[in-house]
């Protein structure tokens, strides 16, 4: 009987076909526990998360952008120096232009430009709150107050030259180190590949602004 059993073929059939089964079984658990794990991270398209750091990244930086170009703009007006006003024209431009890709990146992540979430929650306990060149408090690293934009906006010539580029070295500061914040947390090759750039521009720029800086005193 047993030899019968054991030389049984639909025996022998249906034991391979159980081996078969368990297997497909255990590699669709798999793949799945893969997905399951790679949505917990990125997202269901490999995209990172509203809450992720480059989403926190893209949002405060595109607003810390958007105050540089802001403090740009008004030195244009206000100076008398065509070097400056270049310069800060070309500030301007090029953080517009990185302001736009980072957009583009949370439309293509399919999340909203704002977050409920406070300025720097990406960063974690590494974010110990800021304070301005004035010594006012500020939701990010570098940022001008309200009552430093208003000193640079009542400025003219030379004293806004210095008060610009005064401010801007400070932001410039802040916006690397935001900028190495996110290359210590991300993968995600755009935003590596761009937080590179702005480290490396701004970091040449604030040499160039301090080197500017010692010809106004």
């Amino acid at each position: 009987m047993t030899d019968t059993l054991v030389n049984d073929p639909t025996t022998s059939s249906r034991s391979r076909g159980e081996v078969v089964g368990l297997a497909v079984l255990l590699g669709v658990v798999s793949l799945l526990a893969g997905l399951v794990l790679g949505w917990a991270v990125f997202g269901r398209s490999g995209f990172p998360l509203d809450g992720s750091a480059e989403a926190g990244f893209a949002r405060d930086m595109s607003t810390h952008h958007g105050q540089a170009v802001q403090m740009s703009l008004l030195v244009a007006e206000r100076t008398e120096d065509p070097a400056i006003r270049t310069f800060a024209n070309d500030i301007a431009t090029s953080q517009q232009h990185q302001s736009g890709q980072m957009f583009a990146w949370l439309r293509l992540w399919g999340l909203k430009p704002t977050s409920s979430q406070p300025p720097m929650a990406w960063m974690g306990s590494d974010h110990h709150g800021s304070t301005s060149a004035s010594g006012d408090a500020v939701p990010m690293p570098g940022m001008a107050s309200p009552k430093d934009l208003e000193r640079l906006t009542a400025a003219r010539g030379v004293d806004a030259d210095r008060y610009f580029l005064a401010l801007m070295i400070d932001h410039h500061r802040g916006g690397v180190e935001m900028a190495d914040a996110v290359l210590a947390r991300s993968d995600q090759q755009e935003v590596v590949t761009l937080a590179r750039a702005m480290k490396a521009a701004q970091t040449g720029e604030i040499t160039t602004m301090e080197q500017m800086l010692t010809t106004k005193s």
